[in-house]
């Protein structure tokens, strides 16, 4: 599903966590489970993953989520979330922390703690961005009837005609 191309009219967002205090390959363990999957399967499978980079990655993905929510409200368009899934996911090294430990007979051995950054986009899937716009396209016509309708009930009602008709008369 991850393959699936977007339209330019699908919803997209990411979330970004940095310096995350954990290997990024480790991280990458766990992202590699939910790419590609829906949003909502990708929360539950990020729940009951036993590995500690989970609770991360689920922080990232809700806040990604809560982006896409956000960006439709701004547009004015609906958003269905159950719609969404996770187009790209991914795992960068940051910085690494560099720390002395003691050694025999007054040396230091140096090791490195690591950290990561975190990046999950999500996307609307594009028949549910298709449907979107067709209901936007559709809701509009709609409300374009009306307005026409008031107005010719409206011009009706005052008994006013065009300046074309009553030369015709």
């Amino acid at each position: 599903m991850a393959d699936v191309l977007t339209q330019p009219g699908s919803i997209e967002a990411h979330a970004i966590a940095r310096h995350v205090r954990m290997s990024p390959q480790k991280a990458r363990l766990v992202i590699d489970l939910i790419r590609g999957q829906k949003a909502q399967d990708a929360l539950q499978s990020l729940r009951f993953t036993p590995k500690r980079a989970a609770k991360h990655i689920e922080k990232v993905l809700r806040s990604a989520i809560s982006n896409a929510e956000r960006k439709a409200e701004d547009s004015g368009s609906p958003l269905d979330v159950d719609q969404l899934y996770v187009s790209k996911c991914f795992v960068n090294e940051g910085a690494r922390w560099k720390r002395l430990r003691p050694a025999p007979m007054g040396r230091a051995f140096r090791y490195q703690k690591r950290t990561a950054h975190i990046w999950v986009g999500v996307s609307e899937h594009h028949v549910a961005a298709a449907e979107r716009v067709a209901a936007n396209i559709a809701e509009a016509e709609a409300q374009k009837g009306v307005r026409g309708t008031a107005r010719r009930v409206r011009k009706a009602l005052t008994g006013k005609q065009s300046p074309a008709k009553k030369g015709k008369k």
